[in-house]
């Protein structure tokens, strides 16, 4: 038997072993009914494999349950008051109305966190998904030049491909995961208008039910998936999508606030990251503010961060190369510690 028509069958198979909508199912099988050369069966098996391993109303069960959320949130970030108390304020609202089943005519608002970098966005974007139990998806804006990467391109065209939002709902294997838009303000000028408009179709509740990937060529329900978008400011985001969003402003740290994040998160996960024991290593409390301010003012984590790490790095060379420790951060030592910073 021809190659081409035994993967034909093979197909058929797949699509009835799925529940799929019955307009899906129908339009792969009359896709299939056509006789078709090698190249045509190798671009179609590709789309049937797409299609069938999309998770089509299967969602996952969510947690409803605020107390979690508080701990989730108090567990994972230190400080942001303001910002937590809008994110449960938000999480309460769909508690309630999961708990009165009244999602038909209940569309979540679009939470934006709008902030300098290291803030903490989107660390705060993959706790509200931790605290829902749902699986999260980060597509990354930074650069985005292209909207069909957002939308897919037509299987007429060669290499074309899904788009990253389909991808994602794919990957989630869910149909209501958390989505994260990351940094939707820094996309690339020349496409802006473009991709601007893909994600007004994709955050507004009277269209996504309906979004259309130009790759599968059939309309598909993003109405429970839960996007969250991020961003450094606002000016490059177009006024119809601000419409769509919830922005919520992120806070600058102060350097007490950042102290106490360095001791009490940063530098346990950088220890851990490194491979070292704890107790081997001892920061003296005089120098936080030094390690906090190597380069001046920062208004986000990711600098310490990174400081943090390449003390803790040094630390594990150390260790390696045969010193038993223990290893005592001083203002000795500091420079030696803090590497490209130490003639600052």
């Amino acid at each position: 038997m021809d190659p081409a028509k035994t993967g034909v069958e093979e197909l058929k198979i797949k699509v009835s072993q799925v529940k799929l909508p019955a307009e899906v199912s129908e339009k792969l099988n009359n896709l299939l009914s056509f006789s078709m050369s090698g190249t045509e069966f190798s671009s179609l098996a590709a789309y049937v494999d797409f299609i069938t391993c999309l998770p089509f109303g299967k969602n996952s069960q969510d947690i409803l349950d605020i107390n979690r959320a508080k701990q989730i949130l108090d567990k994972n970030h230190y400080g942001l008051a303001v910002v937590k108390n809008r994110i449960l304020e938000y999480l309460s609202i769909l508690i309630l109305h999961k708990q009165k089943a009244n999602l038909d005519n209940f569309h979540a608002p679009i939470l934006a966190f709008i902030g300098l970098v290291g803030t903490g966005k989107t660390s705060l974007s993959y706790s509200i998904a931790e605290s829902l139990g749902r699986p999260i998806i980060r597509i990354p804006f930074g650069g985005l030049g292209d909207p069909d990467s957002l939308r897919g391109q037509s299987r007429l065209k060669p290499d074309a491909e899904p788009g990253q939002i389909l991808k994602a709902i794919k990957t989630a294997k869910v149909s209501n995961p958390v989505i994260l838009l990351d940094e939707i303000d820094r996309v690339d000028q020349e496409y802006r208008v473009d991709i601007m408009g893909v994600l007004v179709e994709l955050l507004d509740p009277a269209q996504n039910q309906s979004f259309v990937d130009h790759y599968l060529d059939f309309p598909c329900d993003l109405s429970q998936v839960l996007f969250i978008a991020t961003a450094n400011n606002t000016g490059n985001i177009a006024t119809a999508v601000m419409d769509r969003l919830e922005p919520i402003q992120m806070p600058a740290y102060s350097d007490e606030g950042k102290a106490t994040i360095g001791k009490r998160y940063l530098l346990p996960k950088a220890i851990e990251e490194a491979g070292i024991d704890s107790s081997i290593l001892t920061i003296e409390e005089s120098l936080w503010p030094q390690i906090i301010r190597p380069l001046g003012f920062d208004a986000g984590i990711r600098s310490l961060s990174r400081t943090i790490q390449t003390i803790c790095r040094k630390v594990a060379k150390k260790v390696v190369e045969g010193e038993q420790g223990p290893f005592t951060i001083n203002a000795q030592n500091l420079g030696e510690y803090l590497g490209a910073y130490e003639n600052i």
